[in-house]
């Protein structure tokens, strides 16, 4: 069956979601030691959570990239998750979503999240025909994500290590059979457009 152009794949159970997201050591270190991100955690600048491990991987380049060579999975409620997406905007304007520029460039200011949909990678973090979801998190979503949503966070480092040692190996088998179950996530009708979802406000 062909992939959806836009779809949210995630590890998740009946009352959590796993996103994904790459540290220096200072914060992501203690962030999976002690289970909540540490006060040089910066609650006021803008946050993008991944629920694709792959696309994660391509982001931080298997954990080597300077800066991001901590790779945490971070556990969060859906309910938080999916009230993100209900208070989001898209990151960039799409005609015949938006009203015109002006009205997007207001919805971005005021939101407190933002969607954005980049391609979907495979094992050699190729680019697929079609996209995952990043969640961007700013002002009262960061500080509720940091606070409030965030259930459990995992040192998944060694993971994308393992893994990346088998794709260099060529051996993608063995690769895949470490990846985590990602499955369609049964997200709010509009969090594809990143706008509000009619009666779904609060």
């Amino acid at each position: 069956m062909q992939e959806p152009q836009r779809r949210i794949r995630a590890l998740y159970g009946e009352s959590t979601i796993t996103v994904y997201q790459a540290y220096p050591p200072e914060i992501g270190v203690p962030a999976a030691r002690d289970g909540r991100f540490p006060p040089a955690w910066k609650r006021d600048r803008m946050t993008w959570i991944k629920p694709s491990f792959l696309w994660m991987m391509y982001r931080c380049g298997w954990g080597e990239k300077a800066g991001q060579e901590t790779v945490l999975a971070v556990e969060v409620t859906r309910d938080g998750f999916e009230w993100a997406l209900r208070h989001a905007c898209l990151s960039g304007y799409v005609r015949g979503v938006h009203g015109d520029r002006a009205t997007w460039q207001r919805q971005l200011k005021r939101a407190p999240a933002r969607v954005q949909w980049d391609p979907e990678r495979d094992l050699r973090l190729r680019a697929l025909p079609y996209r995952s979801l990043q969640l961007g998190l700013t002002g009262e979503a960061a500080r509720r994500y940091a606070d409030e949503w965030t259930v459990a966070v995992r040192d998944v480092t060694p993971l994308a290590r393992a893994i990346r040692a088998h794709v260099s190996d060529g051996d993608l088998d063995a690769a895949a059979g470490l990846l985590p179950p990602e499955r369609p996530y049964p997200a709010p009708p509009a969090a594809e457009f990143g706008c509000p979802c009619p009666g779904r406000a609060g």
